[in-house]
């Protein structure tokens, strides 16, 4: 771990003290997508240190299990051998990165001491991106996986980041469910609200 974010400083650096006319936007993006995965997990460390007690949790082995597998799944495409991009296709692999843990970054800053990993719920949060759909975090975490698993070997990388996309999906519907039972004020928001992308779903 210490050699990488030695690394990722080392990059950084490289991209700061250079003259933004030569400068690569590959090697920009590289460094925006790394440098914003570094918040976002910073971010989630501060969080779920401070985060409140839990009023409900979903019941059961399932809810917890899918939660989980959503959460840490999408880890596994690291392992598999990385593959040659073209230089779109890798520039879009890292938009989707970047643009994923950006739309995370503001789901988690709207969460505050509300975020958790299995369904539960902690307090009602109906504002920033959460003003425009139920589960931003989600989304924001399946474009950035989709992203990364660009990198790396076909189709295995994209059927992990399916399997994380259908997790995901399932623990909506447990978080959901807990969050209807405790806040009544949540069906209005969800009659108002999309799950994850305007217009779709």
């Amino acid at each position: 771990m210490l050699p990488s974010l030695t690394q990722e400083i080392a990059l950084i650096k490289v991209v700061v003290e250079t003259d933004a006319s030569v400068l690569p936007a590959t090697l920009v993006l590289r460094t925006l997508a790394h440098l914003s995965t570094l918040v976002f997990l910073a971010l989630l460390v501060v969080m779920f240190v401070v985060r409140q007690v839990p009023l409900q949790t979903a019941p059961g082995f399932y809810p917890r299990f899918a939660a989980v597998a959503g959460t840490y799944l999408g880890t596994a495409i690291v392992l598999l051998p990385p593959q040659e991009l073209s230089s779109a296709f890798y520039l879009v692999s890292l938009l989707l990165i970047v643009t994923g843990t950006f739309v995370a970054i503001c789901a988690v800053l709207a969460l505050g001491r509300s975020i958790s990993i299995v369904p539960e719920a902690r307090r009602l949060v109906t504002w920033g991106p959460y003003a425009l759909v139920r589960h931003p975090l989600y989304l924001g975490e399946i474009v950035a996986i989709f992203g990364i698993a660009l990198q790396y070997l076909f189709p295995w990388a994209l059927l992990l980041a399916a399997l994380v996309c259908a997790f995901q999906l399932q623990r909506i519907k447990y978080e959901e469910r807990v969050l209807a039972q405790v806040f009544p004020k949540y069906e209005n928001y969800m009659m108002e609200t999309v799950r994850l992308v305007p217009g779709l779903y």
